[in-house]
């Protein structure tokens, strides 16, 4: 069987779709043979904009979402993924999805959830997924 893919990049956020899209993920990645890249995006503009709370509440995101990956990384090894890699970032999850991760870690396919935890956001500039569709690089597979 040749390859199909050989880096998968996988986008959770803790939302339901987004497990269900790690899980999608995992299987494609045992069946490819791929290199599983698991990324996190802290929302910037989701946070307070008051310094001292700003860097409060981003330390304890990102301390949460850094143990989430670690159990990521975890599951995706008990699943027999050989490659793994976690990155948490902190952004606009539509241009870090779309266009930088994927071009700076050569990725052949995204896999996401249809919607995810930020519905205030979605619903002033739109669905992330729907962006990461229009402007990725590469093949993107959006989970139900």
């Amino acid at each position: 069987m040749t390859n199909m893919y050989e880096k998968i990049m996988v986008a959770i956020d803790g939302s339901e779709k987004a497990e269900k899209a790690f899980a999608e993920a995992l299987e494609l990645a045992r069946d490819n043979q791929s290199e599983l890249l698991i990324v996190s995006i802290i929302n910037k503009i989701e946070l307070t904009h008051s310094a001292y709370a700003f860097s409060k509440i981003y330390a304890e995101e990102k301390q949460k979402t850094e143990v989430e990956l670690l159990k990521r990384i975890n599951d995706a090894k008990e699943f027999g993924i050989e490659t793994i890699h976690a990155i948490v970032e902190t952004g606009d999850p539509r241009t870090l999805l779309a266009t930088v991760l994927p071009k700076q870690e050569s990725i052949d396919l995204i896999v996401m959830g249809a919607t995810g935890k930020g519905s205030i956001q979605q619903a002033l500039v739109g669905s992330t997924a729907s962006y990461v569709v229009t402007h990725a690089p590469c093949n993107v597979l959006v989970v139900k």
